[in-house]
C-alpha cells in the first residue's frame, strides 16, 4: 500500500501543471481497467483526467477523504468536499449499470426494502466500521446474479447491524447490512449477515 501511495504521489508531482481548478466528486465513481485516475473520481478534472490515484484489486477500492484531497490537491485540482466525506468507494464499471440497478433487482427477485428503521443499537465508535456519511457499496445478490450499486450513509455500523444507504441518483434509501469497511449488503444476504453476527456473540 505504502509504494502505490508514493507510486501515486509521484505521478501527481509530475502533473503539477495541470491546473483544472474546483472539481466535483462523481456521485458513484466507477473505472473500467483497474486504474482508477482523477477523471473517474471528479467531473471537471480537465488535463488532471489521466493521472493515476491508485490500483483496484478487487471489485471496489475505498479511498480516504482526506487522502484524496492531497492527491487531488497536488495535480492542481480543488475538491472541497462539501459534505464532509470521511472515505470514498470506486467499484468496478462492468457491474451493473448504476441507474439500472434498481429495476435490474426487480427482475432477479424482491427489491431491497426501504429502511424504515433506525439500528436498534447504536455501536461505539471503536466498533464502527460504517460512519455517517461515508460512501457505501451495496451490493444485492440473488439467483447468482451480483448487483451493486454506492451510496451515502445515514448513519453508524458496526458488522452486521443494520444501515440506512442513500442512493445518490435516485434518491431512495436502502435497508442494507454492513459486512466491511464501505460495503454492505441488501436483500437475503443481508438477513444471512445479520444471522451470522448474531451467532459469533
Amino acid at each position: 500500500m505504502r509504494a502505490l501511495i508514493f507510486g501515486a504521489v509521484a505521478a501527481l508531482a509530475f502533473a503539477g501543471s495541470a491546473m483544472a481548478g474546483p472539481v466535483t466528486l462523481k456521485a458513484n465513481p466507477v473505472d473500467d481497467d483497474g486504474r482508477v485516475t482523477l477523471g473517474d473520481l471528479f467531473d471537471g478534472a480537465g488535463s488532471a483526467a489521466n493521472v493515476v490515484v491508485g490500483n483496484r484489486a478487487g471489485p471496489s477500492i475505498v479511498f480516504e477523504a482526506g487522502q484524496l484531497q492531497s492527491m487531488a490537491r497536488q495535480a492542481g485540482l480543488d475538491w472541497a468536499n462539501p459534505t464532509g466525506l470521511r472515505r470514498v468507494v470506486v467499484r468496478n464499471a462492468a457491474m451493473a449499470p448504476q441507474g439500472a440497478v434498481t429495476q435490474a433487482a426487480a427482475a432477479a427477485g424482491p427489491a431491497p426494502a426501504l429502511a424504515r428503521a433506525a439500528p436498534v443499537r447504536a455501536p461505539a465508535y471503536a466498533d464502527r466500521i460504517i460512519s455517517r456519511n461515508d460512501m457505501v457499496e451495496v451490493a444485492y445478490e440473488v439467483g447468482g446474479v451480483r448487483l451493486a450499486i454506492t451510496g451515502r450513509a445515514e448513519g453508524n455500523a458496526a458488522e452486521g447491524q443494520r444501515i440506512a444507504v442513500r442512493n445518490l441518483q435516485s434518491g431512495r434509501t436502502i435497508d442494507a447490512v454492513a459486512v466491511a469497511p464501505g460495503q454492505a449488503v441488501a436483500g437475503p444476504a443481508a438477513q444471512s449477515a445479520r444471522t451470522q453476527q448474531f451467532a459469533a456473540r
